[in-house]
């Protein structure tokens, strides 16, 4: 029986706090282990944002199959193709932005998904099976039970559908993107406004009635990280590869600075 192992779903699956960083600088695979050392449960690739490539992605894809961490990929509104090939490349989970209504999920999962389910094109040598050869049949039921599918709900226009969004069967998690969200609501940075705060709880009530995870990103603010936890989000993108080293680096400058000089 061929098995797959998706170290962010695992998490979910428990009912605890899954938590992944963003990777938009780091470029070589020694990044998958370190995370993993650092205790995260999956990467976030972004290929919205970051000048990371596809053939970079699937190395840093394959050595986190080896290291034990997730690797979830983001890839721009619509491009599917892209997100077949990071899958196909070793990628346990596919980040779809800005989905806003019922229709675009069921898209996404539509494609993002082998048949039965959906009509993704099959392959074999894939990385999450070390390249080999196991029943196709079985590859194919492993690799839908195991990969992530989350849709980002980033508009106004997106809260406002989150209840059909997260109705759609094979959508596994519904993920704030909170800047987004606030910049489209004429609130940029204001990622703990009262009307975010609202649109949390929407999303929180739409997750709960249908069974779905509740996601976070954009959201650097330890307290209302917290709040956001405590209303049901359970899949958190806690932080990403630049700021975490522009961080650590500034505490340093500043602890070398008060250093007394003789």
């Amino acid at each position: 029986m061929v098995t797959l192992v998706n170290p962010a779903r695992e998490r979910l699956e428990a009912g605890e706090v899954s938590i992944g960083i963003g990777i938009r600088l780091a470029r070589t695979a020694d990044i998958a282990p370190m995370m993993k050392t650092a205790g995260m449960d999956w990467m976030f690739i972004d290929l919205e944002h970051g000048p990371l490539t596809l053939d970079q992605t699937q190395q840093i894809s394959s050595a986190a199959l080896s290291a034990g961490i997730a690797s979830l990929v983001r890839v721009p509104k619509g491009e599917v193709g892209m997100a077949t090939r990071a899958l196909d490349g070793g990628a346990l989970g596919i980040v779809m932005p800005s989905c806003e209504n019922a229709d675009e999920a069921r898209e996404i999962v539509d494609r993002l998904s082998y048949p039965p389910v959906g009509r993704r094109s099959v392959v074999g040598g894939l990385p999450q099976f070390g390249f080999g050869a196991p029943d196709l049949g079985e590859v194919i039921e492993a690799l839908n039970r195991a990969v992530l599918i989350v849709v980002m709900v980033e508009t106004p226009n997106a809260i406002a559908n989150v209840d059909e969004i997260a109705a759609v069967e094979g959508v596994d998690v519904v993920m704030i993107g909170t800047n987004d969200l606030a910049a489209a609501s004429g609130l940029p940075g204001q990622v703990g406004h009262e009307q975010i705060v609202a649109n949390y709880e929407a999303v929180a009530a739409a997750c709960k009635k249908h069974g779905k995870w509740m996601g976070m990103g954009g959201v650097p603010s330890p307290e209302l990280q917290q709040k956001y936890i405590s209303m049901g989000v359970r899949f958190v993108l806690a932080g990403q590869d630049m700021s975490y080293l522009i961080a650590m680096a500034r505490n340093t400058v500043d602890r070398v600075r008060d250093y007394t000089l003789d």
